[in-house]
């Protein structure tokens, strides 16, 4: 598919302008060229920050650029393969991968659909762009190792729609993404990395060894960005992210959690321990459900 292109990335005039193009971007490795393109700018310099007069125009949550496949289905339709086969572990890269792809979109939404916050906020998501956009290529052409590329099988949309479900509120938004879905992987990686070595498969536990090692600074971007507005407003950070993960998350919420990880992504003590407790609460609430 022909890659939907605003604007060559040499006519942005801000950073929230060249996150708008990447966001919107439906091929995916022209999304993660250009984010590159995007961050390489920022970095040096070229691409300054919009300000309240020549902000770009924030589109609705759900309008977001994606591929024409893979075909977004529910969790429960997701066929479900062993890592053995060739096609098992095919089908595990392209999961991984969408996620990857959608993260790019998400940190590009972060810089752009949230105006007013401190230039570091939008210097740490752009460069969050361009490691996801970084994860997706290799995923790609680990993929590509199998005969498959991203579209060639179902997926489903978890992550956008905690994205749109959080569009108005930056708050919302630094505590349920990175430190719920993205929180995630951290703590089923490492039990992915084992599978894999097992199977002789370095080549995929190398790409999941980097994946994971950058995940921990994206996941403390979300915690450092999280408590900045919660001091903003006056909030206590640990009882309003566990309302927070009551309200709109508890249905993601999984233990055993990583704890070295959560650790260094800046989660404390106290505010595991409510997560593991929230945990045990749903695990012995389960049985009655399905009995």
């Amino acid at each position: 598919m022909p890659a939907t292109r605003a604007a060559p990335y040499r006519d942005w005039p801000t950073l929230q302008h060249a996150a708008a193009h990447c966001r919107a971007l439906r091929d995916p490795a022209a999304k993660a060229g250009d984010t590159h393109a995007a961050f390489a700018l920022f970095s040096r310099g070229a691409l300054p920050l919009a300000d309240a007069s020549n902000w770009p125009s924030i589109p609705d949550a759900a309008d977001v650029g994606r591929p024409g496949c893979p075909r977004l289905v529910a969790p429960r339709q997701l066929a479900s393969r062993g890592l053995g086969s060739p096609e098992g572990r095919a089908a595990f890269l392209h999961a991984i991968a969408h996620i990857e792809f959608n993260a790019i979109n998400l940190a590009w939404d972060a810089v752009l659909r949230f105006p007013g916050m401190p230039a570091a906020y939008y210097a740490d998501w752009a460069a969050c762009a361009d490691d996801e956009a970084r994860h997706f290529e290799l995923l790609a052409a680990r993929l590509a190792d199998f005969g498959h590329a991203y579209g060639d099988f179902d997926a489903h949309n978890g992550l956008w729609e905690m994205a749109e479900k959080t569009a108005g509120d930056c708050l919302e938004r630094m505590a349920l993404v990175p430190r719920v879905l993205e929180a995630r992987g951290l703590d089923v990686t490492p039990a992915m990395i084992g599978r894999l070595t097992q199977l002789g498969d370095g080549a995929t536990v190398a790409i999941l060894e980097v994946i994971l090692r950058e995940e921990v600074a994206h996941v403390a971007a979300g915690t450092r960005w999280f408590h900045h507005l919660c001091a903003q407003r006056g909030l206590t950070p640990q009882p309003t992210f566990i309302e927070l993960l009551r309200r709109h998350a508890r249905d993601v919420l999984r233990g055993p959690f990583n704890r070295p990880a959560r650790r260094a992504a800046g989660f404390d003590d106290a505010e595991l321990d409510a997560l593991a407790g929230l945990d045990a609460q749903d695990a012995a609430v389960a049985p009655g459900l399905l009995g």
